[in-house]
This record gives C-alpha cells, structure tokens and sequence, in this order.
C-alpha cells in the first residue's frame, strides 16, 4: 500500500523540473527523430487504456536527463515506480504541447525502467480534448538522452480490463469500468516488473515540431505551463454507513474497513469542501465483488428528480446522484484503482456487493490538483466575513484553473471566454502569475474561424460559438494590457480583434445599431437574456452596448499598439454606436435605458454597461444608479453579471456600500456551499462551483482597498478606496515591477494611510474627491 502513496505523492516534486523548455539549446529547437508510438495492429481510433516500457543501463547517476514527452490522449510518465510528470497541456492539433522534464533525480546508476500510462478516451473523450489518434512520443534533449527515443524497441500493452461508462451528459470525463480479472496486475512501472510477454510497439508516425509537419496533425510545440500541483489528500469524515461497521478513524486516517461476504455496503463520504482530486481506492479479497465509486458536489432532495439540492451539508434522507467508477475485483490482494482523471467532488458514496468473499478496503484518498498558483494577494481585516468569502472564492478559482481556465470542474471544464475573462483578471489581482491567463488569450485566438468570431469556448473538439463572447475577447486583450502590459505580445492578438468586429460590422445598421446578430447570442441566465433578446428591428440595447465598448477599448490598443487607421475607424464607430444608443434606447421618463427601442423592457445588464461604456452623463447618474439598485422590475443580474453591475455601482460613487452588495455570497454561504455557485438560485443550480462568480477577489482589492491600473502595463496606479464602515483595513497584490501595499487606520478622527508603490511607478491617491500624487516607494499621508 506504501509503495502506491509513494508513487502519487512523488508527483509533487516534479513541480521544478518542467517548463524548463526555453533554456534548452538542443532538441527542443531542432528537428526530433523519436516516433510517435502505439500498441502494434491498432487502429488508435476506440478507447483504449495502455502501458509502455523501457529499461535503460546507466554507468553512472547523471546530474541532468531532459526529455519531452507528449501523447495524445494523455500520458502519466513513470521513472522506477515513480509518478513524475502528467500531460500533455491540452491545446489542439495546431499547437500540440509537449511537457519538458529532468528525469536525473529518478534515475540510478545501472538498471531503470521509464514508463508511461497513455488513455484516449475516444467517444466519450471530455469535450475539452481534441485528438487525432491514440499515440506516445518521448525525445531525449540531447543525444545523452536520446536512449530513451520512442521507437520500437519500446514495449507497449493493452489493458484489457479498461471500459469506458459513457453515462450522462457529462462534457467533462466520463466514468470508468475496470474488470481487475482482465487488468494488468501488479506494479507494471516498476523496475523489476517482468514485461517479457509484452509486444514491442509500432510506429505510427514521425515526431515532427509545429511548422516541419505536412500538416498540422501533432504540430508540436512546447507547454508555456508549469506542472500542475499535487497534494495528499484525505476525506475528512463518514457521513453513513449503511451494511457494515465502520472503524471511528476511518476515512480520515488509513485504516481498513472489511466489507463481509454476502454483503451490499454502502459509505457517504464527505471532504467537508469541494475538491479536485485524482482518486485512489485500494483493496484486497472479495473476488467477484462489484465496487461503485460515485462523486457529487452535493445530494439531492429527495423526489426532485435531481433539480433540488437544498443545504449542501445536509445528507440525511437525501438522494445521490452523480458521476460513477465501476470496479469488479479479481480476489487478490493489493488490488489498486486510480483514476485517470481527476474527480471533482465533495461527497464519494461507496457502494460494494460482496459474493462469497469479504472484501477489506485497503485505503480511499485523494491527491487534490490544480495549477500551481500562488496566492500573493494580501487582505488584513478582523471582519471574518470578507475573509471567508476571499478564501471560498479562491478555492473556486482555482478549481477552475488546469491546464487551461474552466467554467466548472463538474460538468464541462470548458474554457469560456465569458468566464475566462473575469478568471484571468482574478489571476491577475491575486498572483503574479499571468502565463494560464496568455494560454487562454492565445487558445481563444487560435479558436477563430474564417468569419472572425471566436468559438465561444477552446479547446474543444466541438464548435460552438457564442457570438458575444468574441466581444468580451476583445475585452480580454485590454485587461492583458492594462494589467500586464507585453505590448508585443497584445499586438499579435489585434489582427484576431479586427477580425471580431469586421463580423459585427457586417450586421451593423446604417445607425451603426446591429441587427439580428447571428449564433448563440448569450448574455447572463437571467430572464431572457440567455437567448436571443431583440425588438421588432432586431436590435437590442445588450448588444449594442457589447459592441459599443469593444469599438472602445480596441481604438485605444490600436491607438497605443496598433494601426492608426483602424484606432480613427473604431473611434468614429463608436462615436456614432454611443448616439444611437441614447437615442434609441433612453427613457427620459423612467431615467433608463430599455432592452429595446419599444421600450418595454429594462434590465440591469443594461444599464451597468451604459454606465461603464460613459453613456449616462453626469446630470443621470444617480437616477440609473437608483435604478439599478432598487427597481425590482429590471432584470436582475445572475451572480455571473454581478462583475459588470457592481464596477457600474462604484462608476457611479456608490462603491462604499460594496460590502451591501453580497447577499448572493452570504446565501452561498448559509446554503452550505464551499464553492460559488453557477445560478442565483441555489436550490436548482446546476454547478456548484463556477469561477465567474468569484469576482469579490477582484473587488476587495480594486474596490474596497481602491488599487487598479491607471495606464497600460500597470505602469501608473490609481488607489481610489471604498472603506464603507471599515476603519482599519490593509492589504497589497502582486505587481509586474512587485507589489502595491495600502494601509487604511482611521485613529482620533484622522486617517491614517500608507500606499506603498513598487520601482519605477508613480500614481495617484483619490480620498474623498481630491487627489495625492504617490511616488515609487512610501507614501503618508493622515487626512
């Protein structure tokens, strides 16, 4: 049993040894001559589980061994029993990653064994993950390494005891079904493994990098990411057992758990919050056994048909519903099951059947993964409130961040560019790691289609577009900008941006207003706006305002960055979008702006973006502010548009009463849950962990604490603070040049404040409508 913790928990040094790629001089910049691999006489093309081997004589330990390895689906690479790296990065044939890795650590003088574990799921493949074929490459870095060359003196098997379960809908990983009388027992990457009966594997094409290939099938390119974190870690307690006695320490510490004969047992297990976690389930005995392993992010009320779940702690005559591993065990001891992917849950429910035979559970865990952000971002308050709505919305980040942003780890893991935009900026106020928030800029530019949209979420084998998202793509770049600057890196994007609004233009109007703009023309789920919302000439406010602030922010990139033709062309766009916008859709009676030019209909959408695109002028202000916050007949904002009206209230000068805006997270929170949910009703919410909701951890620093970029790159800072009731408050977030402190104590009557500004910046101090100039370094002040 030792030996298996021992491979999973070794996966958590390989951390340092990847991405090592750009300091390489040798095979990761010239042609490779490793094969891309395959079990031999087959097609490549079904599901499919396989192992691969090779064994290596080395005279001496080296001090380095760089190799880049690759497969399509999936590979987990082994050296000695040792689990030390996971991959590919998902992309797409275009730019197909390879991982990079130092194998020295691992290896020993004399005898090795280098393996790997390569999955295609096929059919029920996540939707995430595009493929051409089942197949494994490794190439040595230099011909020190190049022993190890994929070639058919590797040895490759099928596991015949994998199945896949195809289950319900599920864009994510689907379930498993694993015959342990069929499967490849023992320790099969391991040295002294004996894998003589075990075929050599067959080429099925060469190894060639992106730009070498006749096509782009495999165009290899090196992932621009770190290795994935992973951690240890146990369930925290059993909530029932029912069919059998369980010990007090059980699942919280290893301990085994008999299971007798003739037998249906069944465990609800509970993490206590939700996770991501590779699950490993060890056995012994209880031949014939049939073993479930169920996940769920939580139970369902009973009789709800799976549409209610109520308190997220609450268990008790509760249904379970949820995605399953199916085991059939073969009767010997030391029986081990890990899944391939990782599984997103709170709740597992195990459930065994025993026959004739007893079967022990051996251990049950998890090893949790994530991309391995930092959290540099620092709020000091004695209002635990905030504090725990910062650590729920962390945890929900970052189980949405992988090897590429998701909109939830349950059902999709499909990077959204709605979602993915306020993730990204979360990133970007939280750590001071921007390279995920690059992939996904540079996934989405490669998602464009010959029309100039961008598919609404990439990677993904399927093509579905959303035409507003390609907007919010635009938006994207410039937070890039504003935040993180690279101007050589946001001027590559600007051909894909005026792509996107060569396509708009195409339904824009002689007033500029768009007219049935085409595809899925998603805004929020809240009222019709998940739809496609028009008046009888088939406009609508929502999108015009969409449109009217891409025109904005792409003539200010392309001003800065950019062609001075298209800046004056989007300039006058939008100069002409904004005058229809007031003249079409302003309600002088009702001080707001309508859905649509009938003007029976009015949303909150749409004001906040009325706002935050400069529409409202400064005699209305307060009027829509008003309106946003207390007319009950607008169309309330999910918790999803909440980032958009609540940037809208600060606009207007409404942003100390931030803290009065979260009742959504206070009912999360109350509701049980540890992640924020996807829908404002939490009883029928589909997933219970969606990251556009986790926009306070980019408020409590840009609104409450006031800093934000004042200029491209971060380069000037604004600190523009919303204390509320708050008298003693800090913090600071991470900063190209390093970091931005701010302190707040109001003492006597006076506040007290210190922004602390990093090399070469300067900035600006807002306090109750007049400005301080701030420095590089210390800046008081008491006012």
């Amino acid at each position: 049993m030792k030996r298996y913790l021992a491979v999973l928990l070794a996966c958590y040094y390989f951390l340092s040894a990847q991405t090592i790629y750009a300091q390489l001089p040798d095979a990761a910049n010239h042609p490779w001559n490793a094969d891309w691999i395959a079990a031999p006489n087959d097609p490549g093309h079904a599901y499919g589980v396989y192992y691969f081997r090779k064994n290596i004589n080395l005279t001496s330990k080296p001090s380095t061994f760089i190799i880049h390895v690759s497969a399509d689906n999936r590979y987990k690479l082994y050296v000695n029993g040792t689990l030390v790296s996971l991959g590919p990065a998902r992309g797409d044939a275009y730019a197909w990653n390879y991982e990079t890795v130092d194998l020295a650590p691992y290896l020993t003088a004399g005898s090795n064994t280098v393996a790997a574990l390569v999955y295609n799921e096929a059919d029920v493949r996540p939707e995430a993950q595009i493929s051409f074929r089942t197949g494994f490459i490794l190439q040595g870095n230099t011909s020190a390494e190049e022993l190890l060359n994929t070639n058919p003196s590797w040895k490759c098997i099928r596991d015949a005891g994998h199945q896949p379960v195809p289950g319900w809908f599920f864009a994510a990983s689907k379930g498993e079904w694993v015959d342990m009388h069929h499967a490849i027992k023992g320790n099969w990457a391991a040295r002294d493994y004996d894998d003589g009966a075990w075929p050599a594997a067959a080429k099925v094409a060469d190894g060639r990098l992106k730009g070498t290939a006749w096509g782009i099938e495999w165009a290899l390119v090196p992932s621009t990411l770190p290795a994935r974190e992973i951690t240890y870690q146990r369930l925290a307690a059993l909530r029932i057992a029912d069919g059998v006695s369980v010990p007090a320490t059980f699942p919280a510490q290893q301990t085994a758990v008999t299971i007798p004969a003739h037998t249906t047992a069944t465990l609800l297990l509970d993490q206590t919050f939700e996770t991501n976690a590779y699950v490993t389930f060890n056995f012994s005995g209880g031949k014939d056994a049939g073993i479930s392993l169920g996940y769920a992010e939580a139970l369902y009320e009973p009789g709800s048909h799976g549409e209610r779940k109520g308190n997220r702690n609450d268990v008790t005559g509760k249904e379970f519903i949820g995605r399953t591993d199916s085991l059939l065990s073969d009767g010997s001891l030391g029986q081990t099951f890990t899944t391939l992917n990782f599984r997103t849950y709170r709740y597992i429910r195990v459930v065994v059947h025993t026959q004739n035979d007893p079967l022990v559970i051996d251990d049950l865990y998890g090893n949790f993964t994530a991309y391995p952000f930092t959290r540099n971002a620092v709020f000091n308050t004695d209002n635990k409130e905030i504090s725990q709505m910062l650590d729920i919305g962390w945890r929900t980040a970052r189980l949405n961040a992988w090897e590429t942003y998701t909109d939830c780890p349950y059902y999709e893991q499909l990077q959204y560019v709605g979602d993915t935009r306020i993730q990204a900026i979360i990133s970007y106020y939280n750590t001071s790691d921007d390279r995920l928030a690059r992939n996904a800029i540079t996934q989405i530019d490669h998602s464009r289609l010959p029309e100039g949209l961008t598919r609404s979420c990439y990677p993904s084998k399927g093509t579905q577009l959303i035409s507003t998202f390609s907007l919010w793509y635009i938006c994207m770049l410039h937070d890039y900008w504003m935040y993180r600057g690279d101007n050589n890196f946001i001027q590559d994007k600007l051909l894909g941006e005026r792509g996107v609004l060569d396509f708009f233009s195409k339904y824009q109007q002689a007033d500029g207003s768009l007219k049935n703009t085409p595809y899925w023309a998603f805004v929020d789920w809240a009222g019709n706006l998940g739809g496609q919302v028009k008046g009888a000439d088939g406009s609508a406010a929502i999108y015009d305002l969409q449109l009217l602030w891409a025109y904005q922010w792409a003539a200010e990139m392309e001003s800065h960055i950019g062609l001075a033709d298209y800046a004056r062309l989007y300039h006058q766009k939008a100069t002409q979008l904004k005058a229809t916008i007031q003249r079409k859709y302003w309600d002088p009676a009702r001080q707001l702006y309508a859905d649509t030019r009938e003007k029976n209909g009015y949303s909150q959408h749409v004001n906040a973006l009325a706002i935050l695109t400069g529409m409202v002028d400064s005699n209305h202000l307060a009027a829509v502010a008003n309106g946003l916050l207390h007319d009950n007949s607008l169309t309330q904002c999910s918790v999803y548009f909440k980032y958009y009206l609540h940037q809208a209230l600060v606009k207007a000068g409404l942003g100390n009463d931030y803290m009065k805006w979260l009742d959504i997270y206070r009912d999360n929170i109350a509701m049980g849950l540890t992640t924020w949910a996807e829908y404002s009703d939490l009883h029928t919410t589909r997933s219970d962990c969606h990251a556009w909701g986790a926009s306070p951890n980019i408020e409590f620093f840009r609104t409450v604490l006031g800093i934000d970029s004042d200029a491209p790159g971060f380069s000037k800072i604004k600190v523009t603070p919303h204390l509320g009731t708050l008298t003693n408050v800090s913090g600071e977030i991470p900063h190209p040049n390093g970091k931005v402190a701010v302190a707040y104590n109001l003492e006597n009557g006076k506040w007290k404040i210190k922004v602390v500004l990093p090399q070469h910046t300067q900035g600006t101090l807002v306090w109750k409508f007049k400005t301080y100039a701030l420095k590089a370094g210390e800046n008081t002040f008491t006012i």
